[in-house]
């Protein structure tokens, strides 16, 4: 990861700027670099992963216009090829290609990058500014105006809080110029349904999940694997064990006395044959990170927060005792094939619709917990069920082959790999939420603690001063009591609570964990 940040004006003074900037410098400790405009200022803290010379660091400039991103632009090398018949190239790395790539298609080249970032531009011929993030919001990117009214992009809220009043997340897919937000891909769009019978959307499921996974396996820094031992994590450690030519890196992580997930993890290690680490945490370490890890993601919502307690720790130890810089993860699969609370959509359009709700806006919740949890340790994350080939087909599959009409979640995801990818009983483990799945004691943990926090009259009273998203359980009160410490006023950065569909029977629950639904059966077994 890297981090970015952009005044797009006149009015503030370094120090200020300052000041907001490296309270992100973990996203990139490698260098960092502040380049004052004669239009505003640029700034760029470089965590190095492809091309590792000093040549690679940003901002990147070209007659007279610069560019700093924090991002991953795969299949770069073609692009460039075809540029270098008009420009010269002084590094390896993939993002010195956007600013030719602008100079030849303007904001065309957007809708042209598959890629995972999130970028600002300084355009010298307009003597403006443009921003732009990928079409799932993998790489974050906010903004808000200042006192004066000149608008500050950067990578994480933290950044703004000293400079902005309100600050909102980057709308994903989307490029701002000339004061304009504008829609460039919306991934949920479905232009026409994919009639496929079952066996070719399984082939093509298949298919284009290993070649998400391949693209995100090139680095010029070492690349290792979350494992949680449920099907997704476990799915993208089984394709790229089959990629590499020697034992990949894989870490899983539990609590200490109830871990469900680690003998899982373990089974899926020694299947793949990858070398594997198994990081415990205790009740204490989670209690003792709470308060930061709310501050770092940003978020009071729950189910966030819940599942980052695990991966915070498992990237905390990876950054600490290793020389990893790449993390693969399974986000977005949920999203795409269904959660258990799914199983509960009345239909195919209602299972549709809200696939494409949480597609839309992951960038709030899972996508922001793995940028964070990565992030603040130094590392990168890659997310191959994002890819956005992947994602496109998946989410133009008729809705009716995608719902639990099979007696198993995510019989799709499933049927397209079986054979010798993984074990039989791994390939068709019942779902089970990570916050759960590291050991229910860790969230009975967290909600023993919030109950001593408060009586149940402090709760009431607490509860009712927040107007927007008001906490409904004492957890939810001291996560919105901590964020507001931390980003006071900010609340609307996030849209809602990362909850089941209240609306369809059996899903109008207070906790967001798969443990409350009717249907959690043997997931946490």
């Amino acid at each position: 990861m890297c981090s970015i940040m952009s005044y797009c004006g006149q009015g503030i003074t370094l120090e200020e700027f300052k000041k907001g900037f490296e309270t992100t410098i973990s996203r990139g400790p490698d260098d960092s670099r502040i380049v004052e405009l004669e239009d505003g200022i640029l700034g760029f803290h470089r965590l190095s992963i492809m091309g590792l010379t000093p040549e690679g660091m940003q901002p990147f400039e070209l007659d007279g216009s610069y560019v700093i991103c924090n991002g991953e632009v795969y299949g770069y090398q073609k692009i460039k090829e075809e540029l270098e018949k008009k420009y010269t190239f002084k590094s390896g790395s993939d993002c010195e290609l956007l600013l030719p790539l602008y100079k030849e298609h303007g904001t065309d080249m957007f809708a042209m990058l598959d890629a995972e970032y999130a970028l600002v531009m300084y355009d010298a011929e307009t003597k403006g500014f443009i921003a732009a993030r990928d079409p799932i919001g993998i790489r974050p990117l906010y903004y808000g105006y200042d006192k004066t009214g000149v608008i500050v992009f950067a990578s994480e809220a933290k950044n703004l809080i000293p400079i902005c009043d309100k600050i909102m997340p980057f709308p994903p897919g989307h490029y701002y110029k000339d004061g304009q937000f504008i829609c460039y891909a919306d991934m949920t769009a479905v232009e026409k349904v994919c009639e496929d019978d079952l066996e070719t959307v399984c082939a093509n499921i298949h298919d284009k999940l290993v070649a998400g996974v391949d693209k995100r396996l090139v680095a010029d820094a070492k690349v290792g694997y979350l494992l949680s031992g449920g099907l997704d994590s476990s799915l993208v450690c089984a394709i790229a064990a089959r990629q590499s030519d020697k034992p990949i890196r894989t870490f899983a992580i539990g609590m200490e006395k109830d871990a469900i997930d680690l003998k899982y993890a373990k089974q899926v290690a020694d299947y793949i044959g990858s070398d594997h680490t198994e990081v415990f945490m205790t009740k204490q370490q989670v209690l003792d990170s709470l308060e930061n890890v709310i501050y770092l993601l940003g978020t009071y919502d729950i189910t966030t927060i819940r599942a980052s307690m695990g991966m915070y720790l498992c990237c905390k130890w990876i950054h600490e005792n290793t020389d990893v810089r790449v993390l693969l993860t399974g986000e977005i699969s949920d999203e795409l094939f269904g959660y258990k609370y799914t199983d509960f959509a009345p239909n195919a359009d209602e299972f549709q619709k809200e696939s494409a709700k949480r597609i839309r806006e992951l960038h709030m919740y899972d996508v922001l917990r793995a940028d964070r949890c990565i992030s603040v340790n130094s590392l990168e994350a890659r997310v191959p069920f994002g890819d956005l080939d992947f994602v496109k087909y998946v989410m133009a599959i008729d809705p009716e082959k995608k719902m639990n009409k099979y007696n198993k979640g995510k019989y799709l995801l499933r049927h397209a790999f079986e054979g010798d990818y993984l074990p039989q009983e791994i390939l068709y483990r019942e779902k089970a939420a990570f916050s759960d799945a590291v050991g229910h004691s860790m969230v009975d943990d967290l909600k023993e603690y919030a109950e001593s926090c408060y009586t149940d009259a402090e709760y009431e009273e607490k509860r009712q001063k927040y107007t927007f998203s008001m906490p409904f359980t004492k957890e939810s009160l001291l996560y919105r009591e901590i964020f507001e410490k931390y980003y006071p006023g900010q609340a609307e950065m996030v849209i809602d609570f990362w909850m089941p569909n209240k609306e369809w029977e059996g899903c109008n629950v207070n906790d967001p964990s798969a443990r409350v639904l009717a249907n959690y059966g043997a997931s946490g077994e």
